[in-house]
Order: C-alpha cells, then structure tokens, then sequence
C-alpha cells in the first residue's frame, strides 16, 4: 500500500507548477508598466502610470514598485500585490534612474534637468537631502552597506561618490563621454559605470576612488560608434557582468576576474536596462527599438525568446514569488 502511494503521490509532485516570478517593465513612450509572468511569458497586467516612465526599482521587501515618472517629476508607487499606483512622490525636475537602500528606508533619484540627487523617505515621500552633483545626472547606485551612492552626470562625464550619512560628495571621477549606468559589484569594492558615447565601462575602486580598469568592445562587422554600453547587471554569484550594449544590440559577458569580454549575445534592437532572475538562471534585457524583452539562458549564454511589451521599454525588475 505504501509503495502505491508513493507512485501516486511523486508523478503529482513532479507535475505541480514551477513558481513563477513577476517582471515588470517600463514603456517610456505608453506610460504604462507591463507586468509579465516569468513561466508562461505572459502579460498579466499593463499598469497605466505618469508621462515618461523610464527608471524603475523594487524595493528589498518586494512589496512596492518605484517608477521614475520623468515628465511628471514624480515617483509613481506600484503596490506588487494589487498591481496599481497607490501614491506618488515629488521628486524634483525630471528623474530619470533611481535605486533604494538595502534596509528599504530611503530613494535616491537622478534629476536630470536640475543637477541633483535627491533623497527621500521611502515611507513618507519626504524630501531628506538634495545633493549637487555634475549636469544632466543618470545613473543611481547604493553600495550593498548601504555607505555609498554612486551617481553619474551624462553633461560632465563624471561619476559621483555621496556619503550616505553626511550626504556630502566625496569624489568626482571622471569617465569618458556620456556615463549612463553605475553598478556596485557584490562585495561593494568597486563600481562599474558605462559611458555610452565613449564606448567604454570604467571599474573604479570605491574605496580610493580611482579607475582601475577600463572596458573596451570590438564586436566584428558592427562600427564602433555603434557599440553604446547602458544597464550594467552582475551574475548571482559575482563572476560575470553583463553590459547592454546598445545600438549594437548585443550584451557584453564580462569575466569579473580577468575583465576579459568573454561573448556577446545578440538581442533585440537597443537593449537599455536588464535585471537576473531571483535563481540567477535567466538573464532579461528590455530592448527600447523593438518594443520587446530578451529572455536569455544565463548558463549557455544563449538568448531563448523575444517577449513583446510595450512602445520604448526601458528598465525592468523581478518580483520572486
């Protein structure tokens, strides 16, 4: 009897539903998020939000998505159980890329038109500090002990270094042409920033603020003004970055060790922003010229499925389930 429960009992397990995470999207040109199942690749809801939604971030408990609302000068709040816009905060002019601390208290926002970081509190929307930094800033990034803000201005090619406890800036590094996307790695030593027009991802030490390594990409039959590095994003267990290459339309594998570009994987047109998988297995990019998704194998480095979502998606990030 329990040799025929058990032959009962397993085939059912085996064929129970794999857990699904949830994919949100930003459309800068619809105003919407397009939220997807990460099994069936389907779109389960698209959520109308502000004029020009471009960077998007989750929070660390996963219960709140944040929208950087450019047109609007606001951050549009996304609750990830009922999929709507519950509140909206004032941001200042123009915010463009954003990312929250690890304990989830506080935002740091990009105003593009008025060369600041601003900072608020996640829970109440208020204004903490604003922070001078280069022109026309972009790229957002908190380091994993939550000390350090690395900001990028696209206008005077500089990488910014904010203490997060006395909010001063504590660098300015410069980069070559353009800087978009600034990245720490996992273990918080160094942050990794793209330079778009330049062509090149600077590695910069976070501790003594110089440039350690520079990136560079040939990719054969494609003219160098084309290669535009953007999103940033590292493996689960920190060996390899993978760098969203543009107008060439392609990502760049890195090997973290040896700083080696060790492939490329051929994507939709002007892939911009990516984001790993909760488990680390699948890579997606949002490509801004095809309205679609990647959905890349991370283990055989091999793009698997073109997913479409909205008009000029820009960023997305993953709910685990």
């Amino acid at each position: 009897m329990r040799r025929l429960l058990a032959t009962l009992i397993l085939p059912c397990l085996a064929c129970a539903p794999a857990a699904a995470d949830t994919i949100f999207v930003s459309n800068e040109k619809d105003n919407t998020v397009t939220v997807l199942d990460s099994a069936t690749l389907k779109v389960i809801k698209t959520i109308p939000v502000g004029k020009r939604p471009r960077g998007i971030a989750i929070t660390p408990d996963y219960k709140e998505v944040l929208v950087c609302v450019g047109d609007d000068d606001q951050l549009d709040v996304i609750d990830t159980g009922t999929l709507e816009v519950v509140r909206r905060m004032d941001t200042g002019p123009d915010p463009e890329l954003l990312d929250v601390d690890h304990k989830g208290d506080r935002v740091y926002v990009a105003n593009e038109d008025d060369g600041y970081v601003t900072v608020l509190e996640r829970a109440s929307g208020k204004v903490l500090a604003e922070i001078e930094v280069g022109v026309e800033p972009e790229g957002m990034s908190v380091s994993p002990d939550d000390k350090l803000v690395t900001a990028t201005s696209e206008a005077t090619s500089m990488a910014h270094i904010i203490d997060t406890s006395t909010f001063e800036v504590l660098a300015n590094i410069l980069v070559d042409t353009r800087p978009r996307v600034a990245t720490f790695t996992h273990d918080g030593k160094h942050v990794w920033v793209s330079a778009e027009v330049g062509g090149t991802v600077a590695v910069i030490d976070a501790a003594t603020y110089k440039t350690v390594k520079k990136l560079h990409f040939e990719i054969a039959g494609v003219r160098p003004e084309l290669i535009q590095p953007m999103g940033i994003v590292f493996s689960k267990d920190g060996k390899q970055a993978f760098v969203a290459i543009g107008r060439a339309n392609r990502i760049a594998v890195v090997d973290t060790a040896t700083y080696e570009v060790t492939d490329y994987i051929l994507t939709g047109q002007r892939p911009w922003h990516m984001a790993i998988s909760p488990d680390g297995k699948k890579l997606y990019s949002a490509n801004g010229l095809t309205n679609d998704m990647t959905v890349i194998d991370v283990a055989t480095l091999k793009a698997e499925k073109s997913v479409p979502v909205g008009r000029l998606p820009w960023g997305l990030v993953i709910k685990p389930d």
